[in-house]
């Protein structure tokens, strides 16, 4: 008996199990007000996701709206890794009530997690008159850049051409994000694979800029790898428009969210540190 007391006593010491946790840059945990209230002050939000992480999914619906809604007179454009840049004028006859839902979903390569993930922010941007953008470079000249090397992309058509960042894109193998994606490499690929990620993310950032005008909020989507430690898509922005102001939301998993190493927490303004046992949308 005694036992079963010294157990239920135990347990209901830790029946508290948050889903996640958000702390800031310097280690400390912050309530999401405070993340709303720093995305506002700022032109881009990149918010890097773990694209199976429901708690991701769930607060990037969360914090669109919350933006959207708190100053309604200011412009919000969405913008989606998850849609490539020749499938815009999909995007736009979508959004423009063109297309039929069922059309849209047939013709456009979606997402696996396409319904339950994106298609909230999909919906909810038409549903308010926000821009949508398809930020991404077409998957097929990524694995060209791959398989070819970056140079192949000069081959391309003045069409095909359009749907990526202008040519010749710079790409820096001594950033450390690429720098370590070479070394994984080990020799499978060798340049090539960081730079097909660097035509990804250059691309990303183009488009993004395309889009947004000074003083308007773009809320971007993305794997948490493109906007790591202000590299990828931002050091982009960065070259291409300097004077833009942005933050960074990145989604890690921990076992105990709210116990973490800092060393963890320091490749975004804000780090969502999400229970590992957290069930996944696909």
């Amino acid at each position: 008996m005694l036992l079963l007391l010294i157990t239920i006593a135990t347990l209901l010491q830790t029946a508290d199990k948050p889903a996640y946790v958000i702390y800031n840059k310097s280690g400390e945990i912050v309530n999401y007000s405070e993340v709303v209230a720093a995305s506002a002050e700022k032109e881009i939000v990149f918010f890097g996701e773990l694209h199976n992480n429901p708690i991701a999914h769930w607060l990037q619906f969360e914090l669109t709206r919350d933006l959207h809604q708190l100053d309604t007179s200011r412009t919000v454009r969405l913008g989606f890794e998850m849609f490539e840049a020749d499938q815009q004028v999909l995007l736009d006859e979508y959004a423009a009530n063109q297309l039929t839902t069922a059309n849209f979903e047939r013709e456009t390569r979606l997402w696996d997690n396409y319904k339950t993930d994106y298609k909230p922010l999909i919906e909810y941007g038409k549903a308010n008159g926000l821009k949508l953008v398809a930020s991404n470079i077409p998957r097929r000249y990524a694995s060209m850049v791959y398989s070819r090397g970056i140079e192949s992309l000069d081959s391309l058509s003045a069409l095909t051409k359009s749907w990526i960042a202008p040519l010749p894109i710079e790409v820096d193998l001594t950033l450390p994000g690429y720098a370590k994606m070479m070394e994984m490499a080990m020799g499978h690929g060798g340049e090539n694979l960081p730079k097909s990620q660097a035509v990804k993310d250059a691309t990303m950032a183009y488009f993004i800029l395309q889009y947004h005008r000074p003083n308007d909020l773009f809320i971007h989507y993305n794997g948490s790898y493109h906007s790591a430690n202000y590299e990828g898509i931002l050091w982009y922005i960065q070259k291409y428009s300097p004077k833009t102001s942005m933050i960074t939301i990145t989604t890690i998993e921990q076992n105990d969210p709210e116990n973490v190493e800092l060393s963890v927490l320091g490749e975004a303004d804000f780090t969502i540190v999400v229970n590992a046992n957290m069930t996944k949308t696909y």
